[in-house]
């Protein structure tokens, strides 16, 4: 049977039955077409790309123009996961005229379905604003890395009861501003399993625990490309690290050794053909030599 596309309707029936909703981050064309064949239901074209593919210190420098770029990449691998763009840093913070226009860009110019943007509380006036333009908006809590300076690193949100009760309140306030779902990042898994449990969206968790409606982890985490540091929450199901090392490596030395290439990896003619280039080669060379 022919999979379906994932949408909005099945974000929240699987919030509603109780069934884990899988999110990855990818941000390109080859990340996406295998997310996409896994049956991943969520792809986010994350900001993180600054960090693991554009070698960035943090997520803050990335443009819009960087994400658009990626995003539209994604889109033509994925044909059925639901789609979110993430807004980068700026684009949503300085008039809520400019971030409902920035994220429009992110449907009318990269093929997403939907976009996310950091913040609580704060940031519900924007979020209402760019739902009421008819773009569906992913909410984000808890450790949000585009605030990094201002939380001092990037640390576990919500360890004091005050705390883990405002984020309570950002989680609500988003909802009521009209958020679809909402990632909970770096917070402690029973002020997680809270949220969930009183939110009628769903919650995705990045080291939030188990009890959120689903999980969310980077796509270089995962395969284990991705060796700055590595978070306490991330589990590598691979170490393509090394293997494309290892790869690389071959590689150098059978073209040192000069094993590479092989009869088999080169274009050949045919008798026929090698006869008479060599024969026409040396009429040429002939003519050349007489003049």
């Amino acid at each position: 049977m022919t999979r379906k596309k994932f949408t909005l309707l099945d974000v929240q029936a699987r919030k509603e039955q109780g069934q884990p909703i899988v999110m990855i981050t990818a941000y390109d064309y080859p990340s996406a077409l295998l997310a996409d064949r896994a049956e991943i239901d969520i792809i986010l074209v994350g900001d993180s790309l600054g960090m693991v593919v554009l070698g960035l210190e943090t997520t803050v420098p990335v443009t819009m123009e960087e994400m658009l770029h990626h995003c539209r990449a994604v889109a033509r691998g994925a044909s059925y996961a639901f789609l979110i763009g993430d807004m980068p840093f700026l684009s949503y913070q300085v008039s809520t005229a400019e971030a409902v226009r920035n994220a429009g860009r992110f449907l009318k110019e990269s093929g997403m379905d939907s976009v996310k943007l950091e913040g609580g509380r704060e940031m519900a006036p924007t979020v209402a604003a760019i739902v009421a333009a008819g773009i569906p908006v992913m909410g984000h809590i808890g450790l949000t890395p585009q605030s990094v300076s201002r939380l001092g690193g990037y640390r576990v949100q919500g360890r004091t009861s005050q705390a883990a009760l405002r984020l309570v309140d950002d989680a609500l306030a988003l909802q009521e501003s009209g958020c679809f779902a909402l990632v909970l990042e770096a917070i402690p898994a029973p002020v997680a399993e809270t949220i969930s449990s009183m939110l009628h969206i769903p919650t995705i968790g990045i080291g939030a625990g188990a009890d959120c409606d689903g999980q969310v982890l980077v796509y270089h985490d995962v395969l284990g490309m991705f060796d700055r540091f590595t978070p306490t929450f991330v589990k590598q199901y691979a170490n393509l690290n090394e293997q494309i090392l290892e790869a690389f490596s071959a590689f150098r030395e059978d073209v040192a050794q000069h094993r590479f290439p092989a009869s088999e990896h080169v274009y050949h003619l045919d008798d026929a053909e090698l006869a008479d280039f060599r024969r026409q080669l040396e009429n040429r060379e002939h003519l050349v030599r007489s003049e």
